[in-house]
């Protein structure tokens, strides 16, 4: 009966994970912290390119915890987190875009915490700034942990 509670609890959000959320590219890894079982404890930094914007991707670096759980994707990441947008290219929006839109997003460990990057358009300046933060993990307080960037679109 448990068993079937935690399912159909965890079940929409699970079916609620946004395409958005495996679209990104692993540029590289830096170990932080030797672990003798498991791998150590890293910073990645992954690339995710807007889908809604041409020619700007969103560089974002984070910790993972590493060890035994870490290994196995069990352990809870801490809220440690960067984020450079920049033009990569001729920046040209995709149709008229929302004012605040989350636009990535990845787990950060098995279960409901995940770090997502925020769109946000400033109309009068004609820039757009990215907001990189995470989501609640169950039985913690939160965290206020986040990053800000802005890319301009009229150069």
């Amino acid at each position: 009966m448990l068993r079937r509670i935690a399912f159909a609890l965890l079940l929409p959000l699970l079916a609620a994970v946004p395409a958005w959320a495996s679209d990104s590219t692993r540029i590289g890894t830096v170990d932080t912290t030797f672990r003798l079982l498991g791998r150590n404890d890293r910073v990645v930094v992954d690339r995710y390119d807007d889908p809604r914007v041409d020619g700007v991707s969103c560089y974002v670096s984070r910790a993972e915890t590493g060890g035994v759980s870490g290994s196995l994707g069990l352990a809870t990441d801490p809220n440690r987190f960067s984020i450079a947008c920049r033009a990569t290219g001729p920046v040209a929006l995709r149709g008229k875009i929302p004012d605040n839109e989350v636009v990535f997003g990845e787990k950060m460990s098995a279960f409901f915490k995940e770090v997502r990057v925020t769109r946000m358009f400033d109309t009068e300046k004609r820039v757009l700034v990215y907001l990189v933060w995470s989501t609640l993990s169950v039985g913690t307080n939160g965290s206020a942990f986040n990053s800000v960037t802005a890319v301009p679109l009229d150069r």
